[in-house]
């Protein structure tokens, strides 16, 4: 079962038709009880980053989250913010983070060259560069172009954490992993066919 984790962010209803039209069993939790029995969890977010990890904290869901994912190892896949938040802390903000994965959130303009005169947020489609792994290795080359909307980006402690890359103006990590604990910075549920087939893939690990 798919368990969407619904903390006030993030485009829950697109998941829920991307996986119905897969017909692949889905339910959003809003409270703990809601999460009894997911087998994966999928961590959406938009917006600012402290301001998701107080809507998480309050939540009531983060501690039998945080079980389910750190004991039980139940895979989790993490989406734009709801991936950053799973990093140590963000230069976005002063909360700390939920330290899933070693990492900072960093601005783009820590990496940004003035001269490239590139605007912020980082907004539209953009080709991905992938390292070896079960979540994004199924898919076909030709479909690895997804969509972004985001001014900051996971900047991982350690490079094995990354597991795939994309450029704007410079390279920056697109796509965490962890062991159990997946993240991508784009929006699958808005990439159309290249986003149902990770979301797919993601559903799947377990078969791989």
């Amino acid at each position: 079962m798919i368990t969407i984790i619904d903390y006030g962010l993030g485009n829950i209803q697109a998941f829920i038709n991307i996986y119905k039209k897969l017909h692949i069993p889905v339910h959003v939790a809003k409270s703990e009880d809601d999460l009894d029995g997911a087998s994966k969890l999928i961590l959406p977010g938009v917006g600012h980053f402290d301001y998701a990890m107080q809507r998480f904290n309050d939540s009531g869901m983060r501690e039998k989250s945080e079980s389910l994912i750190l004991n039980s190892k139940v895979p989790v896949l993490g989406i734009c913010v709801g991936m950053q938040i799973m990093a140590n802390s963000s230069e976005e903000g002063v909360k700390p983070g939920l330290g899933w994965i070693n990492g900072t959130v960093k601005s783009f303009k820590s990496i940004l060259k003035a001269e490239n005169n590139l605007p912020l947020p980082h907004m539209g489609w953009n080709t991905i560069v992938t390292q070896h792994n079960d979540l994004i290795n199924h898919i076909d080359s030709d479909l690895l172009k997804f969509y972004f909307l985001h001014s900051y980006f996971f900047n991982c402690t350690f490079e094995e954490n990354s597991i795939a890359h994309a450029n704007y103006g410079s390279n920056f990590c697109c796509a965490i992993n962890n062991g159990n604990i997946y993240g991508v910075q784009f929006h699958p549920e808005k990439s159309h066919d290249a986003g149902i087939s990770l979301l797919k893939s993601f559903a799947e690990l377990d078969k791989c």
